[in-house]
């Protein structure tokens, strides 16, 4: 299960990106529902949560930059919340970084490119070995 969740301004790019991965992802929307303006940092909360507990393997988090929501998912303890513009990034923050949650900006980001990013993003694995010491390092900074 993947959680999913958008402010209002990633809420049309979230619904599309529900409706072209729903024959193949299992995703659970944690909101928003409308285009009317909301917190992002309570979706963002919403979503971290999930995953932090292993609700959900992992996050997609939509807001108009990616940036906000981003910051704010990173406030919970055990999410590796990465901002990816582009599948080179999305890859890295998997091998590298063990990101759990992928934030992605709906007003800098396309549908086309988002859906490749999602895709790199849930089909690259964590490399461990010498990273696995630096996310170690991580979750001492969470306590």
């Amino acid at each position: 299960m993947i959680a999913i969740g958008s402010d209002h301004a990633g809420y049309e790019l979230k619904e599309k990106l529900k409706n072209h991965f729903k024959s193949n992802l299992s995703l659970k929307d944690f909101g928003t529902d409308s285009y009317n303006s909301c917190d992002y940092p309570l979706i963002a909360e919403k979503v971290s949560k999930a995953v932090s507990a292993r609700e959900c393997e992992k996050g997609i988090l939509i807001c108009g930059t990616g940036i906000g929501i981003s910051i704010a998912a990173n406030k919970i303890n055990d999410i590796r919340a990465a901002l990816c513009y582009n599948t080179e990034l999305a890859e890295m923050a998997r091998r590298h970084n063990n990101a759990n949650i992928l934030c992605l900006g709906a007003r800098v980001t396309s549908f086309e490119t988002s859906i490749n990013i999602i895709k790199t993003f849930l089909n690259t694995n964590f490399e461990s070995g010498r990273h696995e010491i630096r996310i170690n390092q991580i979750k001492k900074l969470e306590k």
